[in-house]
């Protein structure tokens, strides 16, 4: 049984007979582990971990709690590479030699992540939707994926949540996490197209609202928000990629619509807000039955009138200006009749306004 020495000595036997020569013997200071790179890995094994401390020279065994490593080389007297085997929960990594078993580093098996959702699922193309990210096992995440490209930025809150801000990009994709147990399932992420909005009809309206106007464009599924100036639409409803059908909120003056989506928001088509119109007293106020009167008939908001009737009848006209316009008589009835302005704007009546008088008879 060796005692206790240094260095390298000489063992001898001694006899009656005399003493022998001598043979060697070493005596090896027992192994230090100082440190461990990385400290951490999945549990299915197979991380490459340097092991660095003194007196590493002919190992003999390296272990992770129980489990002897899946392999292990020697790279010098204070260094050693290992691949870690199979395992769970913390465990103490050891380096045996000759001179002994060191002390234990920790190292920890990290299940690999798992995600469940993703909040919001679209964003434009341009990126910069923050997107928060629930699943199992997100401590300690090295990365986050939507693709093949790296999140600009992202926060772990929890080992069940983290807030990435998406990159740029197109099309669908799949959103990955990282972490020291592996990389997580996906999860789809859609990148939209920001919308176009082309026309509108009516391009007009009145100032209490109320008109439905079709909007015409690209890009429009699943829009979140029509407005008309900093006014939403009192309703919407899309009707497919390219068409929505909104009605106009009250308002006044000449506004901007706009679409809202995933994507972003759409340029804006102009869209005019039209008070009610007025008429005054038609000059001349009366006509044969025969019709073919030119009646000029003041008053305001006149400039998108769409129809004028008398007595119900249609009657051609020309708009002179937003204060008159002139309307030529259909044939009637002898007697009053009301005439009937419409514009983009609403419809005004004024009551018995225009005689119709018979001819005289023989």
């Amino acid at each position: 049984v060796a005692p206790a020495g240094t260095g390298t000595v000489l063992v001898t036997v001694t006899t009656p007979g005399g003493t022998t020569g001598g043979v060697a013997y070493t005596y090896v200071a027992v192994p230090s582990l100082t440190s461990i790179s990385p400290i951490a890995g999945p549990v299915t094994g197979g991380t490459t971990v340097t092991l660095t401390g003194t007196g590493f020279t002919g190992a003999t065994a390296v272990n992770f709690g129980a489990t002897p490593a899946t392999s292990f080389t020697v790279n010098s007297n204070t260094q050693i590479t290992a691949v870690a085997p199979a395992g769970t929960g913390t465990v103490l990594v050891t380096v045996t030699t000759p001179g002994g078993t060191t002390g234990g580093v920790a190292y920890t098996y990290v299940p690999v992540p798992s995600l469940s959702s993703l909040s919001p699922t679209l964003g434009p193309i341009a990126g910069g939707t923050s997107v928060t990210i629930t699943g199992t096992g997100l401590t300690g995440a090295t990365a986050v994926n939507f693709g093949a490209t790296p999140a600009t930025s992202f926060t772990v809150n929890s080992a069940t949540q983290i807030t990435a801000v998406a990159p740029a990009g197109t099309g669908a994709v799949l959103v990955t996490v990282t972490t020291a147990g592996g990389v997580s399932n996906g999860q789809l992420y859609t990148y939209v197209a920001l919308p176009a909005l082309i026309s509108l009809s009516p391009v007009a309206g009145p100032v209490a609202g109320g008109t439905t106007v079709t909007l015409t464009g690209t890009g429009l599924t699943g829009a979140t928000a029509v407005t008309f100036g900093a006014t939403p639409a009192t309703s919407f409803t899309v009707n497919s990629d390219t068409q929505i059908t909104a009605v106009a909120p009250a308002g006044t003056g000449v506004v901007q619509a706009t679409v809202t989506t995933p994507g972003g928001t759409s340029s804006g088509v102009f869209y005019t807000y039209v008070a009610l119109p007025t008429i005054g007293i038609p000059v001349p106020a009366s006509g044969p039955t025969a019709g073919g009167t030119s009646v000029i008939i003041p008053g305001t908001a006149l400039t998108t009138t769409d129809s004028v009737t008398f007595g119900g009848v249609l009657a051609s006209f020309t708009v002179n200006s937003d204060t008159q316009l002139v309307a030529v008589t259909p044939p009637g009835a002898a007697g009053a009749v009301d005439i009937v302005v419409s514009t983009a704007g609403g419809t005004v009546t004024a009551t018995g306004a225009f005689t119709y008088v018979a001819g005289p008879g023989i």
